[in-house]
């Protein structure tokens, strides 16, 4: 009965805490989520950091020009994804005029399969026209102050992420010692060996995805080109990011693929070039080039990465979803190398470790 009740009392413990600390990392992720990632784009720049430190720029100076270095890639990718949309707007008359044939044919097929009928997607469209946005006259205004609000908000936390990057980079070691004064002396050599391994694992991963990305970039707008895809460079280039969120990204950007080269062009053969294309760069990335260039860098259960990939999506969205991994892999070096905590690393990873 007594350990009834203590089952049931740690449960219950579990059960708020989890519920807890979701709601805390929703609502702070204004804040958290710009910090977090600037932790993570941090420990990728680090290695340089250090080499151009025991150059001829002191760490000041070299937290700068890593910071700025990250900062015109990001715009850089930016203005692709701008000059790529802006095609995508350019060719919706063509997309329009190219599925109308097509969606006729599937609301044929649905009249005649299902027990629907063309009165019941009239009285839909009229049902969906007396929405109240579209009858209330401020309502474009409102939409503007509320485009206005998100898009400033966004830019500040764009901007303020980089701001983090260089103070991380320039006060490391502070924040380090801050870390080792935390706990007692007897303690503090394996507290090191735990930020270090961290910091590796971390680093290895990022850059090994990178190359990858790159691979992938690459592959893709070759294949997708040659298949004829409208706006290729900018499907090939969000399909290779996404593969950093594992099993989910992949899934995406081949359905991202699929769609676009069937919505321009409307030729079923299209879709053929581009299975073809990302089977084959998958097959290249998950059985020859990721063994070797990401390796078990992080070490997790799949099942385990399926799960927090759902619960960073949940709780952050897609930064939530990029995050997860890199995140429960320091997790798991903290579990792997602190004595009680040894049974949930095993748990996270693929296999035992004795850390």
């Amino acid at each position: 009965m007594v350990s009834g009740k203590r089952i049931l009392y740690y449960s219950t413990l579990s059960v708020l805490f989890l519920y807890f600390l979701f709601a805390g990392l929703i609502e702070t992720k204004p804040f958290l989520a710009p910090f977090t990632v600037a932790l993570v784009l941090a420990l990728l720049v680090y290695p340089l950091s250090r080499k151009m430190e025991k150059g001829f720029f002191n760490r000041s100076w070299a937290s700068v020009v890593n910071t700025i270095f990250i900062f015109l890639i990001s715009l850089g990718f930016f203005a692709l994804f701008s000059m790529q949309v802006k095609n995508l707007v350019d060719d919706w008359p063509k997309i329009k005029e190219t599925m109308k044939p097509k969606i006729e044919k599937l609301k044929d097929f649905v009249f005649e399969h299902t027990p629907l009928s063309q009165k019941d997607l009239e009285e839909s469209s009229k049902g969906g026209l007396s929405v109240p946005f579209l009858s209330t006259g401020s309502q474009p205004g409102k939409k503007a102050a509320t485009f206005f609000s998100k898009a400033m908000s966004f830019f500040g936390n764009y901007l303020l992420t980089f701001i983090y990057i260089f103070f991380m980079l320039n006060y490391r070691q502070h924040f380090r010692k801050f870390l080792l004064r935390l706990f007692p002396d007897e303690d503090r050599k394996r507290l090191q060996k735990v930020i270090l391994k961290s910091a590796n694992v971390i680093q290895q991963y990022l850059i090994g995805k990178l190359i990858l990305i790159g691979f992938l970039s690459v592959f893709y707008a070759i294949g997708l080109g040659l298949s004829g895809v409208s706006n290729f460079i900018l499907v090939s280039v969000l399909a290779a990011v996404f593969s950093i969120i594992p099993y989910v990204g992949n899934v995406i950007g081949f359905g991202m693929a699929m769609i676009f080269g069937y919505l321009v062009s409307g030729n079923p053969g299209v879709l053929i070039g581009i299975s073809l294309t990302f089977f084959i760069g998958q097959f290249v990335e998950s059985y020859i080039l990721q063994p070797y260039i990401v390796g078990d860098k992080v070490d997790l259960h799949p099942f385990i990465t399926i799960l927090v990939v759902v619960a960073g999506n949940l709780v952050w969205g897609l930064i939530g979803m990029i995050l997860a991994i890199p995140l429960l892999a320091i997790v798991n070096v903290i579990f792997l190398n602190v004595q009680s905590l040894k049974p949930f690393g095993y748990l996270l990873s693929k296999e035992e470790k004795t850390g």
